[in-house]
């Protein structure tokens, strides 16, 4: 009679131990749980073991570790009437992780298709010359964007990151033409600049050597002495404007 008795005890205990040992949840510190009771939110559940009653409760598990969403390849026209593919990498991270089960079905495919959306209008506001020079702003641009959208959902975007613009060959043909020509330009600016220099050097030293006596003769033989260093040039004498006057002079004496 006691056997029988403690036979259904023992039977309880054990069932009652084995709901027990399967109703302890672990959530690790990255994550955090949404706990419901009888399909309503009944709280947030933090890291440690925690007790979710089966039947009457339920609940889902949330990271909240920085998540990386490679945006794919996107085809937008700049400001300028540029086509241009872009991709980028989103990081993000659920900040409230109630508001990320309860507010959006799906938050990873909802952060995707807004960021798609939102690439491509921030960079039919750009022109193609800051879209390539300034990609760091149009990224911020991006992430302000997105972050503000997000927020209700309880998803905080971290950062976004440009990977790769591609434009058209033809248009690739064209920067490097400008390129090439921006070069040029720069090139004969430098070099005017550098014959201005010259030209007034020489007009310094030409009024200078025309107001000194002699000078003129001392800075012939100067010059003859380093050409004659090369004894495969050829010397051509001129006769010095002076000389000829002063031979003019005694002509008319005569």
């Amino acid at each position: 009679m006691a056997l029988l008795f403690s036979l259904p005890g023992l039977i309880l205990l054990f069932t009652f131990l084995l709901v027990l040992a399967s109703s302890v949840k672990q959530v690790n510190q990255f994550e955090r749980g949404v706990r419901f009771r009888f399909g309503k939110f009944k709280d947030e559940m933090m890291p440690g073991w925690r007790i979710v009653w089966p039947v009457i409760e339920g609940w889902q598990r949330i990271d909240i570790r920085v998540k990386a969403v490679d945006v794919p390849d996107q085809e937008a026209i700049t400001r300028d009437n540029v086509s241009a593919r872009v991709n980028a990498v989103i990081y993000y991270r659920i900040a409230a992780a109630r508001k990320a089960v309860l507010e959006v079905e799906d938050f990873f495919f909802a952060v995707s298709q807004l960021a798609q959306t939102t690439m491509r209008n921030v960079i039919g506001e750009t022109s193609l010359d800051d879209l390539l020079s300034k990609r760091e702003q149009v990224a911020n641009k991006i992430q302000k964007i997105i972050d503000m959208a997000t927020d209700p959902w309880g998803v905080k975007v971290e950062s976004v990151e440009l990977k790769d613009i591609i434009l058209p060959d033809e248009m690739k043909r064209v920067i490097a033409r400008q390129a090439e020509a921006e070069r040029e330009r720069r090139a004969i600016v430098i070099r005017a600049e550098g014959e201005k220099a010259a030209a007034e050097n020489i007009a310094i030293a030409a009024g200078r050597l025309a107001k000194t006596a002699g000078g003129l003769h001392v800075r012939t033989l100067q010059t003859l002495s380093e050409l004659s260093a090369d004894k495969n040039n050829t010397i051509v004498f001129v006769t010095p404007l002076e000389i000829l006057r002063a031979f003019e002079g005694l002509i008319k004496k005569k």
